[in-house]
Parts: structure tokens; sequence; C-alpha cells
């Protein structure tokens, strides 16, 4: 059986993660103590059921510690288990939850050092719950949804279920520092060095992507050496990331607006390792 679980932080998008894999024909069951997790899968299977996506969360913390161990052993007997690790920065989940006027699911749970009459304000929930799901973290494929929307969200799930799960997948990452790095990058590398094509009034309305920006990238002797180390760096570290039982390494690239020389990169990188990997690219700050 194939077995999403979808878990992380409470406003980072788990429920628009699972209605995505239940449009994509997964059998999705919500908030599932990790406890009850063979059972279910169990219980699928005597209803010939081949495809399911569970969503754990901080509510279930009393058992959380023992979702490893039920991972690893629906591992052994056979079934395939994939992990997405949903994540955001602070400022994005105070944003989110003061939009829907919801409260977080930890603001009112006994803490010692939280009186029952007093509830916890949000960033210390938010604070409390990343350390509760760190281990869970470390296991999980991480997504940083803090630039996405739902919709962003939703085909970036669907993307990532639809290839092939069985090598590693390199995904390669465009982004603007001036939005932030990405919580989600394995592997980061600064490219704000190179020469900027959006101080061309020509080239600055224009993308990575576009043949004019591609011509004054290729014209730069640092752009060609640069990528070339980043290419041997990737392929001389990448053997020790598959011995570590990766299913997806992140590699970020940023420049200052996330417009041309990151967006330029990773398309150039996606071409070269496609010849030989699995290849998912991703330029945050491009929308369209």
């Amino acid at each position: 059986m194939q077995i999403i679980l979808i878990t992380g932080i409470s406003g980072s998008g788990k429920s628009i993660a699972l209605n995505a894999l239940e449009d994509a024909g997964y059998f999705c069951v919500d908030n599932l103590p990790p406890v009850l997790l063979p059972s279910l899968v169990a219980t699928r299977l005597e209803e010939n059921s081949d495809k399911l996506a569970v969503a754990v969360d901080s509510r279930s913390a009393g058992s959380l510690d023992d979702l490893p161990r039920s991972i690893q052993s629906l591992k052994d007997t056979g079934h395939e288990v994939h992990v997405l690790f949903l994540t955001a920065d602070t400022h994005s989940l105070i944003t989110r939850f003061s939009e829907t006027r919801r409260s977080h699911p930890l603001s009112h749970r006994h803490h010692k050092n939280v009186s029952p009459d007093e509830n916890r304000t949000l960033i210390e929930a938010i604070r409390e719950e990343r350390e509760l799901m760190a281990d869970i973290q470390m296991i999980g494929r991480v997504i940083d949804t803090s630039n996405s929307s739902a919709n962003e969200l939703r085909n970036r799930v669907k993307e990532l279920v639809e290839i092939d799960q069985s090598p590693l997948t390199l995904h390669f990452e465009s982004f603007g520092f001036k939005f932030g790095v990405p919580l989600d990058a394995d592997i980061l590398f600064d490219v704000r060095c190179l020469p900027n094509p959006y101080y061309d009034v020509k080239l600055r309305p224009l993308t990575g992507k576009d043949e004019a920006v591609r011509e004054f990238m290729q014209a730069q002797p640092e752009v060609a050496e640069l990528f070339g180390d980043i290419c041997r760096f990737i392929e001389k570290w990448l053997p020790s990331f598959r011995k570590d039982n990766r299913s997806y390494l992140t590699v970020a690239l940023g420049c200052t607006g996330g417009q041309h020389r990151s967006v330029y990169l990773v398309e150039k990188l996606a071409e070269h390792f496609r010849e030989t990997e699995q290849v998912v690219t991703r330029h945050r700050e491009l929308k369209s």
C-alpha cells in the first residue's frame, strides 16, 4: 500500500494538502492518533485499498513518540510510506491564525509552566509545537509553505506524489533573499555574487527563463565557474545522501529578488541533472 503521512506545524496547510491527496484518489483520515495507524492500514488492506493518506498533528502529542516506530514497521512489512512535514515561518503562521480567527490547537493544552486557567500566547503555542514535532520533522520531506498560496500548495503536493518515489529526487528551488530563506532547503547556495541582470533596464522585467537573460548570464565567466562548482559539489555528495535513505534532496539557490540569477541557475542545473537523476524544480518568487 502507498501511505502518505501529512504532519507538521498547525497553520502550515495540512488540511489543504490532505484535500489535494483526496482529489488524487487517496483515502484520507484527519487527526489520527499514531497508535491507531497500524489498525487503519490493516482495515484498508481488507477493503483492497492501495492508497492511504493520514494527517497526524500535535494534538496527539501523547503518542507521537511511537510514530517513527510505526512508520518503520509499516516499511518493514512492504508498505511504501512517505512523510510530508509542512511548516512555515512564525510570522506567516501568526498572520494565518489572525485571518481565520481560530485559536492554536495547543493554546488551551495544560502545561507545567502555565496555570490551568491561563491560555498560552500564540507565539508560545507555536514554539511549543515546534519542539514537540522536531523529531518527526527529521524523518519527513519538509515543505515550507510560508510564501505559498493554497492553490500552489495543492499543486506541489500533487506533483510530489505523482513522480516516481523510489529513487532520490533532486528538488531545485530558486528564491529571493529579501523575501526570506526557504525552511525546506537541505543545501543552500547564495548566488548574489554574480552579475545582476536587474541593472539592465531591458532585462529588469524579464526572468531567468527568458532568452535575453540566459544570453546575459552565459556571457559571464563567473556564472559558468559557479555552476561548475555547484554541479561538482552535488555530484560528490549525492551518493552520501542516497546512503542516508533520502527520498528528496532540496537544493535552494538564492539571489536578491529570486527573479533572474537564481532562476537561471536552477533551470540550468535541472537540465544538467535530468540526464541521470529524477528532478523537480520550483521558482518561489515567480507566481506565473
